[in-house]
C-alpha cells in the first residue's frame, strides 16, 4: 500500500472558496483518474505560533508504488497547474510518499 500525502497550507482570503473546490472538483478528478483506491482529507490543528492561513492534509491510497507512479507522469501536472491557475500565490502544498510498511488491526 502506498500513501500520496499532499499537505496544503491556504491562504483565509481563498479558504472557503478553496475548500468549496477541493471537495466538489479537485478530489473527484484525482479519484476519476483511477489511480487511488480511496482518500482522506484532514484540517490540520496544530500551528505554530506565526503561523497563517489554514493547513490540510490529504492522504491518497494507491494498491501499488506502479499506480502512484502512473498518477504522477500522466495525471499529477495537469491537475497541479489547474490548482495553480485558480490560487496561484494564495497556497504552499508538499508532497510526500510513503509505503506501508506494518499495519495493526
Amino acid at each position: 500500500m502506498i500513501l500520496y500525502n499532499v499537505t496544503i497550507n491556504v491562504d483565509d482570503d481563498v479558504h472557503d472558496e478553496w475548500l468549496d473546490w477541493m471537495k466538489s472538483t479537485h478530489l473527484p478528478m484525482v479519484m476519476d483518474t483511477g489511480k487511488f483506491i480511496s482518500f482522506e482529507m484532514y484540517r490540520i490543528l496544530s500551528r505554530q505560533e506565526d503561523e497563517e492561513g489554514v493547513t490540510y492534509s490529504v492522504q491518497y491510497k494507491a494498491e501499488s508504488l506502479k499506480d502512484y507512479e502512473e498518477y504522477r507522469d500522466n495525471f499529477g501536472p495537469g491537475l497541479q497547474e489547474e490548482t495553480s491557475k485558480r490560487y496561484g500565490g494564495k497556497y504552499v502544498a508538499f508532497r510526500t510518499i510513503l509505503e506501508l510498511e506494518h499495519q495493526y488491526e
